[in-house]
């Protein structure tokens, strides 16, 4: 199959209007991370590179452009909490990414409530239906292929307890659509949301064999 293809190397520049690369890698969820400083001082902040890395034990982890409070927070801690993001709660994650003085807590700015949870010491966002407590296990400097160090830290956490609203759960079944999570796109201002009917099934061949 012939194709045209735009082709560039990142370093040379990608010659677009916007850099294209979290739009192909995209949607992507949101690791909506909260923290507290030794100081015992809240700190709430989306981040848009997350994923889950392991089963068992379940390892989430996020990556940040830049020494923030987050990375200060959890590297002294070590402890911190992912809350999921949702349609009804957009806004609000929003509002939570603003730059704010260090020690400004972002859950006042947002009109959100902190709730205590039962591992660690950061506080779980009440108005979320899904909440990871994690302890951190790794804090790594990510290096480019000449081995330079990146100003980006990839925290990754051990989820040590989870707690998800009941009314997400039929039949003793996690129902992602029902929780409304909403993903990050490309572009300064994309999202998209998950729809029922927008979801397909396919078995793995080594499932069909069996």
């Amino acid at each position: 199959m012939s194709r045209q293809r735009h082709s560039y190397q990142p370093r040379a520049g990608h010659g677009l209007p916007h850099d294209p690369l979290n739009a192909i890698i995209g949607p992507r969820p949101i690791g909506w991370i909260s923290s507290v400083s030794e100081a015992g001082e809240r700190n709430l902040a989306p981040y848009s590179f997350f994923n889950c890395f392991n089963y068992h034990p379940p390892i989430i982890g996020f990556a940040s452009s830049g020494w923030k409070d987050s990375v200060q927070n959890i590297t002294q801690t070590g402890e911190f909490v992912w809350n999921l993001a949702t349609r009804p709660l957009a806004e609000a994650m929003n509002e939570s990414s603003a730059s704010l003085p260090h020690g400004e807590d972002e859950f006042s700015l947002a009109g959100l409530t902190p709730l205590a949870a039962s591992y660690v010491k950061a506080s779980m966002v009440a108005e979320s239906p899904v909440n990871f407590e994690c302890k951190l296990t790794q804090c790594i400097q990510l290096l480019d292929a000449d081995g330079g160090e990146i100003p980006t830290w990839l925290v990754l956490g051990e989820v040590v307890a989870i707690h998800i609203d009941s009314a997400l759960l039929e039949n003793g079944i996690y129902q992602t659509a029902r929780a409304q999570p909403i993903l990050r796109a490309g572009g300064p201002s994309a999202y998209y949301a998950i729809n029922e009917d927008l979801r397909f099934d396919m078995v793995r061949p080594d499932a069909r064999s069996r």
